[in-house]
C-alpha cells in the first residue's frame, strides 16, 4: 500500500475515503504487527515527509497501544509487550528522536506516542531511561525538543491509569526538575514555558513529597506566582490553573502563600481584561470555598478535637476584597451567549454561590449594598446582576438572618418578572427558584403567593428560555405549601384549578419543545401529589384529560418515522403516565371507574412499544399504583397484563425494566392476595432464574428475596410448593459476608441482602402460621437463628434490617407457641440484640415498638421453656 496516501486519507473529509484508509491500517496491523509499527514510526520520524502525514502516522501508532474500552486496552498493551526487543527499541528510539523535529505536528504526535508506550512500560519498571532522557532534553535541547519533552511529561502525568499514577511517584524528582526548569521566568521561549506550566499542573499530584518540603515548595510557588504575571496570557491561564490544583491538593500548606502573595495575585487576576485569565482566577476562589465547605462538613462529623482538620477561613478574611469584584463581574454578561456557555459572569455567579455557603452571614452586607444600588439601574446588565446576586446567596446564611430580608425584598423581585429585557426576567425566574427552594419559609401565603404564582405562570407562557426556572419554582411552591397529609385545604387550594388549567395549556403550546412540555408535566405531577382534599374533584376531572391524551398517543406510535419523533412520543407518554400515577395515588379507590380505560390504554402502549423503549418503565410504575389502589379488584386485568410482566421479568438485557418488574410482582401479590396464585409458578420460575443469573447485578437479589416473602404472604399455605427451594436459597444468601477491608458497596449489599432474607422469612413464617403448616418450618429454624446471631455480631446494621429481624424473632415465637424452640430464645445474645435495638434512638418508632413486642415474645418463650424443664 502507498503509506503516505493511506495516512493522509485518514484525515479526509469524505467518510468513505476515511473509513477505507482506517480499514487498510487495521488490516496491515493484523497481518504483521511488528512491521506495521516500524512502517508507522519511520514515517513519524521522516523529516522529509509532510507534517499531516507524520501526524497521521503518530496517531495511528498511538492507537496501536491505547483504547477507551478496558478489555481492548489490555489486549493492545499485551500485544506490545509480546513484541521482540529490537522492534520495541526501534519504535521508542525513533519516536524520542521525532520529539526534536522542527515540525510541530510531528513533535506533538511523537509526544502522544511516547506517553502511550510509557503508560504500558513505566508501571512494569521498563524503559528506565525515559524520564532521565526527557529531563535532559529540557535542560540541554533546543526549543522544539524542550517543548515537546515537556508536553510528553504532561501527557504522561494526566493519565487516569491507576498503576501508572502510582508508578510516577518514584519519578517525582525528575518530573519536577524538568517542569520547574521550563516554567521559570528566565525561560525566554514562551511556547516552552507554556508547555512546562501545563505539565507542572498535571504533575502536582505526583510530587507530593517534594511539595511538602518547605524549600522545594517555596521555589515551586515562586515559579507559579511569577508565571501569573507573564506577558503571555496563555501562561497566566496555566499558572492560575496550577494554583487552583494546588489549593485543592494542599490547602493545609497555603496559609503563608495566601498572606504573602495569592490574595493580591488572584484578585488582580480576576480583574484581567483577558476573560480566560479572569475566569481561572475566579475559579481559584471557588476552589478555596469548596475546600473550606468540605473541611467544615468533615469536622462536623468528628468528635475527637485532635482529629479536626485545620481551617484558615481564607474566604472569610477576603470577603470584602473578593465579593465586590465578583459582583462587578456579574455585570459582564454576554447577551448572545448560549444558555449552557460558561463565561466570566457565570463563573462569578458560581463562585458567589459557593462564597455564601463558605462565609454564611458575612456575604449579606456587600451583596445587599450591590443589590440595592443596581436593582432599578437603567442598564439591564446591572439589574440582571443584582437579581442574580440576590438569588445566589440564598443557601449559606442562617435562616433567621436571611428570611426577613427575603420577605422584604420579595415584592420587588416578583415585580422584576415584568422587566422588558428577557435576560433579566430569566435571571429573576431562576432567583425565584432559588428562593422557593432554599428560603421558602419567608414566602407569605397571603401577601406573596398570589402574585408569585401569577408571575411564574406568566413567565412560563411568555418565553421558553425561562420556562425551566418557572417550573422549578412552581414545584417548590407546591411542596412548600402542601400542608399536612390528608388536609382538607392548603395555601395552594385557591390557586389549584387555575394552575392545572395553565399547565395543561402550556403542554399543548405549538412552540413547546420536549424540554418545556416535560417540565410542565412535572409541575402538574407535583401539584397533584400535593393537592388537598378539597381539590380531589379537580384531580378526578384531570384524570379524564390525561387518559384522553394517552389514548391520543396510540395512533402516533404507528406514525414514527425518525429518531426525533420517537423521542418526542416516548417523552410525552412517559410524562402522561407519571401524572396518571400521581392521580391514582391521590384518588386511591376513587379511581376505580376509570380503571378499564387506564388498563386498556396502558396495555396498548406496551403492545406497541419497541425494544429499548423507556416507556414500559413508566407504564409498570402506573400499573403498580393502580394495583395498590384497586387491591383484589385488579385481578380482572391480570390475564391480559401478565404476559408483559413475565417478559419484563425475563428481560435480563434491560436491568432497569427487570428490576421494575420484580418490584411490581411484590406490589401485585400484596394487592391481590390469594387471587394471584395462578400466576405464582411463573413468577417463582423467573425470580429463581434471575437469582442464578450472572447477567444481573447483585443489587437485584435483595428485592427478589423480599418478593418471595410477599408471595408467601399472599398465597399463605400454597407457598409450601416452593418452601424447600426458597429456604435453600435463603440459607445460601445468609452465608454472604463482607471482608473487613471490603468496599462500602459490599457492606451495603450485605446489609440489604440480609434485609431481603429477613423479609422473606417474615412472609414465609406468617404464611405457614395462618395455614396451620408451621411444622414445615422446623428444619429451617436453626439456620434462621444462626443468621440472627450473625446480624447481632456485625456492627453494620440498618434500621430496616433490625426491624425485620425483630419481626422474625416475634413471628417464630408466635408460630411455635408451645415452646418447641425455647432453647434458642434463652441465648444471652438474643436478649442483648433486642435491648440494643430498643435503646437505639436513631431507629424509627416502629422499629423500637417491634423490638418491644419481640422482647415480650422472648419472655414468653423462656417461660414456656422453664415450665417444660
Amino acid at each position: 500500500m502507498d503509506v503516505n496516501s493511506v495516512l493522509l486519507n485518514t484525515f479526509s473529509a469524505d467518510a468513505t475515503t476515511r473509513n477505507n484508509a482506517e480499514q487498510q491500517l487495521t488490516q496491515a496491523a493484523e497481518s504483521n504487527f511488528a512491521e506495521y509499527l516500524v512502517i508507522l514510526v519511520q514515517q513519524l520520524a521522516n523529516e522529509e515527509a509532510q507534517g499531516p502525514v507524520r501526524a497521521a502516522a503518530g496517531i495511528a501508532l498511538k492507537n496501536a497501544f491505547t483504547a477507551r474500552e478496558f478489555a481492548r486496552l489490555h489486549d493492545l498493551q499485551e500485544k506490545w509487550l509480546q513484541q521482540d526487543a529490537e522492534t520495541k527499541k526501534r519504535v521508542k528510539n525513533l519516536t524520542l528522536g521525532a520529539l526534536a523535529s522542527s515540525n510541530s505536528q510531528a513533535g506533538q504526535a511523537a509526544a502522544q506516542v511516547v506517553a502511550a508506550v510509557a503508560a504500558i512500560e513505566i508501571p512494569r519498571d521498563q524503559w528506565p531511561e525515559l524520564m532521565p532522557t526527557l529531563v535532559r532534553n529540557v535542560g540541554e535541547g533546543g526549543d522544539h525538543l524542550k517543548q515537546t519533552s515537556l508536553t510528553t511529561i504532561g501527557f504522561i502525568c494526566e493519565s487516569q491509569d491507576a498503576e501508572l499514577r502510582s508508578s510516577l511517584i518514584q519519578h517525582s524528582n525528575a518530573i519536577l526538575t524538568a517542569v520547574v526548569q521550563g516554567a521559570r521566568k528566565e525561560e525566554p521561549n514562551a511556547e516552552v514555558r507554556l508547555a512546562a506550566i501545563y505539565a507542572l499542573g498535571d504533575s502536582l499530584e505526583f510530587v507530593d513529597s517534594n511539595f511538602r518540603n518547605e524549600g522545594e515548595r517555596n521555589y515551586i510557588m515562586q515559579v507559579i506566582c511569577e508565571a501569573t504575571q507573564a506577558p503571555d496570557t496563555r501562561i497566566q491561564q496555566g499558572a492560575f490553573g496550577c494554583l487552583n490544583r494546588i489549593m485543592s491538593l494542599y490547602y493545609e500548606l497555603m496559609r503563608f502563600y495566601m498572606e504573602k502573595a495569592l490574595f493580591g495575585l488572584t484578585i488582580m487576576g480576576m480583574k484581567s481584561d483577558e476573560e480566560d485569565v479572569a475566569k481561572l482566577a475566579v475559579e481559584f476562589w471557588s476552589t478555596v470555598c469548596e475546600e473550606e465547605i468540605a473541611i467544615e462538613d468533615d469536622n462536623a462529623q468528628i468528635e475527637n478535637p485532635d482529629e479536626l482538620r485545620q481551617i484558615f477561613h481564607f474566604s472569610n478574611v477576603a470577603t470584602n476584597e473578593v465579593v465586590p469584584v465578583l459582583l462587578t463581574l456579574l455585570t459582564k454578561q454576554d447577551e448572545d451567549a448560549a444558555d449552557d456557555e460558561y463565561n466570566l459572569s457565570r463563573a462569578a455567579y458560581q463562585c458567589l454561590q459557593l462564597y455564601a455557603q463558605a462565609v454564611a452571614g458575612s456575604i449579606i452586607s456587600p451583596v445587599l449594598a450591590f443589590v440595592e444600588a443596581n436593582l432599578r439601574h437603567e442598564d439591564w446588565h446591572n439589574r440582571d446582576a443584582a437579581v442574580s446576586a440576590f438569588g445566589a446567596i440564598m443557601e449559606g446564611p442562617d435562616d433567621k438572618t436571611i428570611e426577613p430580608i427575603v420577605k422584604q425584598a420579595l415584592p420587588v423581585i416578583i415585580s422584576m418578572m415584568d422587566d422588558k429585557v428577557i435576560h433579566v426576567t430569566d435571571s429573576t425566574a431562576y432567583a425565584l427558584g432559588r428562593i422557593t427552594e432554599a428560603c421558602s419559609e419567608a414566602i407569605d401565603p397571603v401577601a406573596h403567593l398570589p402574585k408569585l404564582i401569577a408571575s411564574l405562570f406568566g413567565g412560563l407562557v411568555s418565553s421558553p428560555k425561562m420556562a425551566g426556572s418557572c417550573c422549578w419554582a412552581l414545584m417548590n411552591l407546591a411542596e412548600r405549601f402542601s400542608g399536612e397529609i390528608g388536609c382538607e385545604e392548603n395555601a395552594l387550594t385557591p390557586h389549584f384549578n387555575e394552575s392545572i388549567t395553565r399547565l395543561l395549556q402550556v403542554t399543548e403550546r405549538g412552540d413547546a419543545d420536549n424540554q418545556l412540555r416535560t417540565a410542565a408535566y412535572e409541575v402538574l405531577n407535583t401539584f397533584v401529589q400535593n393537592a388537598a382534599n378539597q381539590s380531589l374533584g379537580s384531580v378526578a376531572s384531570l384524570s379524564d384529560v390525561i387518559i384522553k391524551r394517552l389514548e391520543s398517543t396510540i395512533p402516533l406510535q404507528a406514525q414514527v418515522v425518525s429518531v426525533e419523533d420517537k423521542i418526542t412520543l416516548e417523552e410525552m407518554q412517559t410524562s402522561l403516565c407519571t401524572v396518571l400515577l400521581a392521580i391514582i395515588q391521590r384518588l386511591e379507590k376513587e379511581i376505580a371507574p376509570q380503571a378499564n380505560r387506564i388498563m386498556t390504554v396502558l396495555l396498548q402502549i406496551l403492545t406497541n412499544s419497541g425494544p429499548k423503549s423507556s416507556v414500559p418503565d413508566a407504564v409498570f410504575a402506573t400499573v403498580s399504583s393502580l394495583a395498590n389502589a384497586l387491591e383484589e379488584e385488579f385481578s380482572p386485568y391480570m390475564e391480559a397484563f401478565s404476559p408483559f410482566l413475565y417478559n419484563a421479568l425475563g428481560n435480563q438485557e434491560e436491568p432497569a425494566l427487570c428490576s421494575m418488574a420484580i418490584g411490581l410482582v411484590s406490589d401485585i401479590t400484596r394487592s391481590l392476595g390469594p387471587l394471584c396464585q395462578p400466576y405464582c409458578d411463573t413468577f417463582m420460575n423467573y425470580l429463581l432464574n434471575n437469582l442464578r443469573s450472572t447477567a444481573l447485578a447483585n443489587q437485584f437479589k435483595p428485592a427478589i428475596l423480599q418478593c418471595f416473602g410477599d408471595i408467601a404472604g399472599a398465597i399463605s399455605g400454597h407457598f409450601e410448593t416452593y418452601l424447600s427451594v426458597v429456604a435453600q436459597v435463603l440459607q445460601q444468601a445468609a452465608g454472604v459476608q463482607a471482608s473487613p477491608d471490603g468496599s462500602y458497596e459490599m457492606f451495603d449489599y450485605v446489609i440489604s441482602l440480609r434485609e431481603g432474607i429477613m423479609d422473606a422469612w417474615g412472609g414465609i413464617i406468617g404464611a405457614m402460621k395462618v395455614s396451620n403448616k408451621t411444622a414445615l418450618l422446623t428444619p429451617y429454624v436453626e439456620s434462621v437463628f444462626t443468621l440472627l446471631n450473625t446480624v447481632y455480631l456485625d456492627p453494620s446494621r440498618s434500621d430496616a434490617l433490625m426491624r425485620s429481624s425483630m419481626g422474625v424473632i416475634g413471628d417464630l415465637s408466635d408460630a411455635f407457641p408451645n415452646g418447641e424452640f425455647a432453647g434458642f430464645y434463652r441465648a444471652d445474645w438474643l436478649t442483648a440484640m433486642i435491648k440494643d435495638t430498643k435503646q437505639n434512638r436513631e431507629f424509627q418508632t416502629r422499629t423500637i415498638e417491634t423490638a418491644r413486642w419481640a422482647r415480650e415474645q422472648v419472655k414468653r418463650q423462656i417461660g414456656l421453656g422453664t415450665q417444660q424443664t
